[in-house]
């Protein structure tokens, strides 16, 4: 650790330390001359003051300074200090007023393995900016509240057909174009995309009558996968105009897929770059969640356009500013696209399955941090997920008419601003009235909180007691209550609304509220997941039985029969002689086959609990995790599942066949998501996976060829190697496919044989390492195999060690984020806290670390 006088780490950036720009950036007019080993880049700034006597400051790394001047004067070598993080020029050597900055840097995109900056993906040219990217391609204030208008000119090989960067294209002719973004933008926003690139195109036309050229660029012979994400993004845009009136303000958006790519995708101005396998999908290889997630994050990056670009954050602390906004935003219009209910449930199992986790171990942190050593490692769940839980209570709180006002509001007040979370609040609270005050401890207050609920009915009086506690960190302040809404049904034994529904407001430590009931109601609690919290409460078996056949809420009635298989399994981990309730069986049965429910629900509903979900469960009980006992027990609650529904099962495996052409659209995925949750089961009753042997041979998309393979290779069934070897065969000149192919034999392989088959998998010569997107199939799918990963002999953590030492070198950013899979390690019994703090401690021993993963792990430790 580096010390500063006073005890303060020097590598920490602070919250409470900000200050505004010392120097603000008018305009940037860059020449980028491309050479895959030496790209030269003149970058010329129109700079001002905006705070007296300041030296310059200006952020850089990794490059080649070739010249430098100030108003034309060039600086000599001795006028400036280049150190391993920027430039800097004295204030004596400074214009009085605003003066022009000229610098020509070299860098080298073709070593560029961090994918930061500029770099190389198979032949193309491509930037990754965000956040601090910008700062490897030319010295600037690389910081989001300067913001700037862009004029960038790429020079090439004549034989590179496209040169792309933001905004509207102005000049182009062999080897040259120029580029112009009217609109100012932080760095981190900037794009560059060269190489040989066609185009799949189309026009939208706004609501105010205006064209816009819309052209998704992607490797030759690609061209045929694109039909989907561009349909996805013309509904995105019409559905912003009708639901938030932001219209689209160039004349052109661009999205390039890329192979290479940390990330999912990245909205810089009127240039997305998205990783792939979020832009090409056919039904021969694509799935319906490669669709789904398309869909989504086509949507996601395309709202960034105002939720994050023409309003952005004033600084990374703020970062929840616009990706919780947008990830709501999204989620909003895929639930529009699709099922609501079925949205809401998947959005919910994501939530607790990555922000819960992070939240209830060392990682945790508030939903804006308010320290940090590498912002990278702050993309987190808990500043998109728990950030958009957050906006989806503050529009709940406000109504949505309030939350329609206070929106325009903010597009009106800022604009072209780069805000923070007072900002966003102050609107909220200027458009409805409302004080937020004790609302913004959400982006405050770390951890989950816990709402406990007792009830009590006596003479026709209900009388519910309600108390909230948050978690202790060590460090920080005592908690304060926050304000929980609570959206709150009462049923009759019959299922039939008491009362009307209601939304109880909880902001003290404990609160009561009585309500006049002539019966004794059932109580649906904290309907469609009303706030991110643990709901601790005893529930009688009667309540959960109406819960689960009667009550309107499809959340509330999904969470009741996922709550009875966790308590069943949980139980059996426990105490594994005991006997299975045969009503939870009767109950899934009735719910699968009751026909006036989605096919997508009924599929979410007879899903066994995650082994992490039921690894989670235990902890939140005080229950130290066993994942062996887990596996056992869930396996067992499985396999008596199956056998108490098998005819219901085979009934459903049969009818949700599909009967014609493959359509990606939520009714017909919804079918085949119930028919895999009916072979799920009917697998287990049938050691050779006849059924899945049958559906592999027949299959004519990828989702149904990827189900039935999946079920073969968890059986082990009888010839998976002969269907493994055919799959390779036919898809072997199909990366993404690959991927799939990888990540499948990683993630579903029984437990004791993961380990031996990924390590195989990882001498594969198919398996490139360095590629994001087939490291995270293979190694990342071999740490989702939850029980493989934590053997009781620690195998799983050493390998993941060895694999985060190789990587760590070349991509820090994919390695630190894998190093997550490590954050739950004080949860374990003794014996694996013991193993995994070992690997931790191997980490941190190793002094090459970089500084993204050793930020991760002296976290995890808590160093």
């Amino acid at each position: 650790m580096q010390a500063e006088a006073g005890g303060r780490d020097s590598r920490v950036k602070r919250l409470a330390d900000y200050r505004p720009p010392d120097f603000l950036v008018d305009t940037v007019d860059l020449t980028v001359r491309l050479s895959p080993n030496a790209t030269r880049v003149i970058a010329r700034l129109a700079m001002r003051p905006n705070a007296p006597h300041a030296d310059l400051r200006l952020d850089g790394r990794a490059m080649k300074l070739i010249r430098a001047a100030i108003d034309g004067r060039a600086l000599a070598p001795g006028e400036y200090h280049i150190d391993a993080e920027g430039l800097t020029v004295p204030h004596a050597l400074l214009p009085a007023g605003g003066f022009s900055w000229e610098c020509e840097t070299e860098i080298d995109p073709a070593g560029n393995t961090e994918l930061e900056g500029l770099y190389m993906s198979n032949g193309m040219y491509c930037t990754q900016c965000e956040a601090e990217g910008f700062r490897k391609i030319t010295f600037f204030p690389d910081r989001p509240d300067v913001m700037a208008v862009y004029t960038v000119r790429i020079e090439g090989s004549a034989d590179t057909p496209m040169m792309l960067s933001n905004g509207n294209p102005v000049e182009s002719g062999p080897g040259f174009a120029v580029w112009h973004d009217p609109w100012p933008k932080p760095s981190y926003l900037f794009a560059l995309v060269a190489g040989n690139l066609v185009s799949h195109d189309d026009v939208f036309t706004t609501a105010s009558g205006r064209e816009v050229s819309l052209r998704i660029f992607v490797r030759p012979g690609d061209e045929g996968r694109c039909a989907y994400a561009m349909d996805a993004l013309k509904r995105a845009m019409r559905w912003d105009e009708e639901h938030y009136g932001r219209e689209y303000d160039l004349d052109l958006f661009m999205i390039v897929a890329v192979d290479d790519f940390n990330m999912g995708a990245m909205e810089n101005k009127g240039l997305n770059i998205f990783n792939s396998r979020y832009v090409l999908a056919s039904p021969e290889t694509a799935t319906d969640t490669d669709y789904e997630r398309i869909e989504g994050i086509v949507a996601h990056e395309y709202f960034h356009n105002w939720t994050g670009n023409r309003i952005t954050c004033r600084d990374w602390f703020q970062l929840c500013l616009k990706e919780g906004l947008t990830v709501f935003r999204d989620q909003q219009f895929s639930a529009d696209q699709r099922s609501a209910p079925v949205k809401r449930i998947r959005d919910v199992l994501e939530l607790r399955a990555r922000q819960f986790r992070e939240d209830a171990g060392p990682l945790a942190h508030p939903v804006r941090p308010e320290e940090y050593i590498e912002i990278n490692n702050f993309y987190t769940a808990t500043v998109y997920e728990k950030g958009a839980e957050v906006i989806r209570m503050l529009r709940l709180l406000v109504g949505a008419e309030g939350y329609r006002r206070a929106l325009d509001l903010y597009f009106e007040r800022h604009d072209g601003q780069a805000c923070t979370i007072e900002d966003w609040l102050k609107v909220f609270e200027d458009a409805t009235g409302r004080d937020l005050g004790q609302f913004a401890l959400w982006y405050m207050q770390p951890g989950t909180p816990r709402l406990a609920v007792e009830e009590s009915w006596e003479a026709g009086r209900l009388r519910l007691t309600f108390r909230q506690s948050l978690p202790r960190f060590p460090g920080r302040p005592e908690p304060q209550p926050m304000l929980i809404p609570v959206e709150l049904g009462l049923l009759g034994e019959d299922g039939s609304e008491i009362l009307p529904p209601r939304l109880i407001e909880i902001d003290r430590a404990e609160q009561s509220v009585e309500l006049a009931c002539n019966a004794r109601p059932v109580l649906s609690l904290l309907r469609g997941f009303s706030a991110p919290v643990i709901l601790d409460r005893e529930t009688r078996p009667e309540d959960r039985a109406v819960l689960i056949e009667h009550d309107s809420d499809a959340f509330n009635r999904w969470e009741a029969a996922r709550g009875f298989m966790t308590d069943e399994a949980l139980a059996l981990a426990g105490e594994p002689a005991r006997r299975i309730d045969p009503a939870l069986g009767d109950a899934l049965a009735r719910m699968a086959q009751d026909e006036t429910l989605d096919p997508a629900f009924r599929a979410l509903a007879l899903a066994l609990p995650s082994r992490e979900a039921l690894a989670q469960a235990s902890h939140q009980r005080g229950i130290p995790v066993d994942p062996d006992a887990i596996e056992a027990a869930a396996n067992r609650l499985a396999d008596a599942i199956a056998e108490q529904g098998e005819t219901a099962f085979a009934r459903l495996f049969e009818t949700m066949a599909s009967t014609g052409p493959y359509d990606p659209g939520a009714e017909a995925a919804g079918r085949r998501s119930l028919r895999a949750a009916a072979l799920y089961y009917l697998t287990r009753r049938d050691p050779e996976a006849r059924l899945a042997r049958e559906m592999w041979q027949r299959a004519d998309n990828m989702t149904d060829s990827m189900t039935a393979l999946t079920r073969l290779v968890a059986a082990d069934a009888p010839g998976v190697e002969d269907a493994l070897a055919a799959f390779h065969d036919r898809w072997k000149h199909d990366r993404l496919v690959i991927d799939k192919w990888f990540g499948l034999q990683a993630g579903s392989s029984p437990p004791d044989k993961a380990l031996a088959r990924t390590r195989a998998l990882a001498e594969h010569p198919d398996f490139d390492w360095k590629t994001p997107n087939r490291f995270r199939a293979l190694i990342g799918g071999f740490v989702a195999n939850t029980t493989a990963f934590h053997a009781a002999d620690g195998s799983g953590y050493r390998f993941l060690t060895d694999w985060l030492l190789t990587l760590d070198p070349v991509n820090p950013q994919v390695a630190a984020r894998t190093a997550g899979a490590f954050e739950t390690w004080p949860r374990y019994e003794p014996g694996r806290q013991a193993l995994i703090r070992a690997e931790l401690q191997r980490l941190a021993g190793t002094r090459s670390l970089s500084r993204n993963s050793r930020e991760m792990v002296e976290r995890m430790l808590g160093a």
